[in-house]
């Protein structure tokens, strides 16, 4: 087991969802970027990085049925599986780094809120950058760590992202359709800001 992934299965195995700063009782942010897109409910979609969140509950109820998370952590998913029950059936459940993610289809619309800033080598960003042009067909919502927001996160560094540094990084193949500074308030009533962006892929001549 590599160290990332011994570090966030001890997370999740040792930490309640009120003892770890992404909680979320309502991803709204996540849901009116997702749902601004106006696209059909039966869309492929992939979270990454979606650990135990809430998302894909909301997706769910929300009636889309096409649902795929993706973490490194299995002890993550798991608790996610517990939570929603039955339904879960109904969900794809990936166990994966997303540096070693090779997807097998592609993606209308690919959302992430907990993956992209803790990649720090450039290698890394263009890897994941790479796999994003290669297997996403519509839209993209990333949410990462601001300027303003923390440096460190689950005591991992990060990188940060203005809204002109993560266009920047997308910019081959995407295009900004909105982004926005938000601040994130903890389960222990702290504030992280966050840059919360997104794409539209250009349409391939």
């Amino acid at each position: 087991m590599n160290t990332s992934k011994q570090h966030w299965e001890t997370v999740f195995t040792t930490k309640s969802p009120q003892e770890v700063s992404w909680t979320q009782t309502y991803p709204s942010t996540s849901m009116e970027l997702i749902q601004a897109f106006q696209l059909p409910k039966s869309i492929a979609i992939i979270d990454i990085g979606g650990g135990d969140s809430l998302l894909v509950d909301a997706l769910m109820n929300e009636g889309y049925t096409d649902i795929t998370v993706l973490d490194i952590s299995e002890k993550a998913l798991f608790r996610a599986q517990k939570r929603i029950g039955e339904r879960s059936k109904k969900i794809k459940w990936i166990v994966c780094d997303i540096n070693n993610f090779k997807p097998k289809r592609n993606y209308d619309l690919w959302h992430d809120r907990a993956a992209f800033h803790f990649l720090i080598q450039k290698e890394e960003i263009n890897n994941y950058t790479k796999t994003v042009n290669k297997f996403v067909s519509n839209a993209l919502v990333v949410g990462a760590f601001s300027k303003d927001g923390p440096k460190k996160c689950s005591g991992l560094q990060i990188t940060q992202y203005s809204c002109i540094s993560i266009a920047e990084n997308f910019e081959k193949l995407f295009t900004v359709e909105e982004c926005r500074y938000e601040d994130h308030t903890t389960p222990f009533n702290t504030k992280q800001n966050f840059t919360f962006t997104r794409f539209k892929k250009k349409k391939q001549s």
